[in-house]
């Protein structure tokens, strides 16, 4: 592993080092205040039962403890500087302030956000040193709302690929079994929930980056609606790609979501809908509820990740829903989601392959290489194409309320490997086709989430991913607080954060 610069602190100092000792007012129950449901977390430091400085001390600890043997979290703020903003948090609730949802809650970062004042360098050796003077987006909206800005997690380079490993830092480690992947490009906040090291953390999807994560890491992650999350960039109208949270439980994913969701005028696609109701009691009865399960969706598998999501038809079944196997036919979408991949990385990469050759990788060269060559006429089919595949997915949703599948195609795989080149015998055409199941449904724009389902035989973490109706980001966050309330699978802790 590529060692860390100097600039990164990992929890150094004698605060972070000294035993965690939770406070009297917490309730003996809680085993653990890192693990502890960030809604509690929010509402003991409301109630003045928790203060934000011992809990910005305890993700200390736990950081110095395990970052290393995982590699999740890359920049970290000094720890003066955290203790000082939760002690000023803290001050905040003794004066009776209004406080924001999130207050004095510590949030880590991706990499591809930019951070005001804290190093940002999207995975890039052109960026190892970038320090932005601004925030991006969804971290105004988490300061906004009373969040501390914990510190950075690791991308894959730009967030290209669902594997995380980059030049500047080297890879995320799964912590169910450290010589695997983390998934990506939200791998290092996927792992940094895992281990403890933070309560909440944002991320992207472009073609699974927040539902793959989830999956390889047992923890849920949410791809919201595009306008869900409003994203200003210069690519305003784009919908492949989307910002939204991720958490160890479906009621903290919503939580979270209610901070980051609500219009923004500076989003041409922004949903006029309030971010706040998404923080309302998730229960629901699913009696009658129809959904369907998938087939094979014409894609090889992993008989492990098949098989384990197919008989997730019986927890279902239990919540009173009627299970169908069926599929809409979405093998189109391949071609629709690769071109406008291709699109919108020539646009972004092009300067960078022209001025840094050297430096940026060959995920980068490839799509600028690609996107040069794409043609009006031929995009104008591509969309009528992606339209086309809406309407079959609009006329599919129509009998089902839910289409149940696995988040992709495999297990998590070997760390060392680049991707997987093939499944089932089936050879890879490229760095992402292990993905398709989860880019197809960015292609269409359905609201799609992962929660965990199952563990394999070697022990490695199998999510569900549960695809709701156009918009019903909501219906899909019920659906899947109910799936983990008759599992329990997020409860279950990684063998490095024990």
């Amino acid at each position: 592993m590529i060692t860390r610069r100097d600039a990164i602190k990992l929890g150094a100092g004698a605060a972070a080092a000294a035993s965690l000792k939770l406070p009297a007012q917490v309730s003996p129950s809680v085993p653990d205040l890192c693990f502890m449901p960030a809604r509690e977390m929010a509402e003991l430091i409301r109630t003045k039962k928790l203060s934000a400085r011992e809990l910005m001390e305890a993700h200390l600890r736990q950081i110095s403890r395990v970052n290393q043997k995982v590699n999740a979290i890359v920049t970290l703020v000094p720890e003066d500087q955290l203790l000082a903003q939760a002690k000023a948090a803290d001050e905040a609730v003794s004066r009776g302030d209004k406080l924001g949802p999130l207050h004095g809650l510590p949030v880590a970062v991706k990499d591809l956000v930019d951070t005001k004042g804290i190093r940002t360098t999207y995975g890039s050796p052109v960026f190892r040193d970038h320090i932005p003077d601004a925030d991006g987006f969804v971290v105004q909206r988490e300061k906004a709302a009373g969040a501390i800005v914990l510190g950075k997690t690791n991308v894959p380079e730009f967030g290209l690929g669902s594997h995380t490993f980059n030049k500047v830092f080297g890879p995320t480690h799964n912590p169910w079994d450290t010589t695997k992947t983390a998934g990506g490009s939200t791998g290092g906040g996927a792992v940094s929930l895992a281990c403890g090291m933070a309560p909440l953390v944002d991320g992207s999807d472009m073609g699974g980056s927040l539902r793959n994560p989830g999956n390889f890491n047992n923890v849920v992650g949410i791809r919201p609606s595009p306008g869900r999350v409003p994203t200003p960039s210069e690519l305003g109208w784009f919908t492949l790609s989307v910002s939204g949270p991720m958490a160890r439980n479906v009621s903290d994913c919503a939580f979270f979501l209610s901070v980051l969701a609500g219009y923004d005028s500076r989003s041409p696609i922004a949903i006029e809908q309030p971010g706040g109701n998404f923080a309302q009691p998730l229960e629901r009865n699913f009696k009658g509820t129809r959904i369907a399960m998938f087939k094979d969706m014409g894609l090889p598998w992993e008989p492990a990740v098949r098989d384990a999501v197919r008989s997730q038809a019986k927890i279902f079944e239990s919540l009173g829903c009627i299970v169908e196997e069926a599929e809409p036919d979405l093998h189109e979408a391949d071609e629709c989601f690769l071109a406008w991949r291709h699109w919108a990385e020539e646009a972004d990469g092009r300067e960078l392959v022209e001025r840094h050759p050297d430096l940026v990788n060959d995920y980068v060269k490839w799509h600028v290489a690609e996107g040069g060559k794409l043609t009006g006429p031929y995009l104008s089919r591509i969309e009528e194409k992606r339209t086309r595949l809406y309407q079959q997915m609009r006329t599919f949703m129509e009998r089902y309320e839910f289409f149940i599948l696995p988040v992709n195609q495999v297990l998590p795989f070997d760390v060392t490997a680049k991707y997987p080149t093939e499944i089932a015998g089936v050879t890879m055409e490229n760095y992402i086709a292990w993905m398709k199941s989860a880019y197809r449904i960015s292609t269409v724009g359905n609201p799609a989430m992962s929660v965990p389902c199952a563990f394999s035989s070697t022990g490695l973490p199998i999510g569900i991913q549960i695809v709701g109706r156009h918009h019903d980001d909501w219906g899909v966050l019920q659906m899947g607080y109910a799936f983990e309330q008759a599992t329990r699978l997020t409860e279950k802790r990684p063998p490095v954060a024990a």
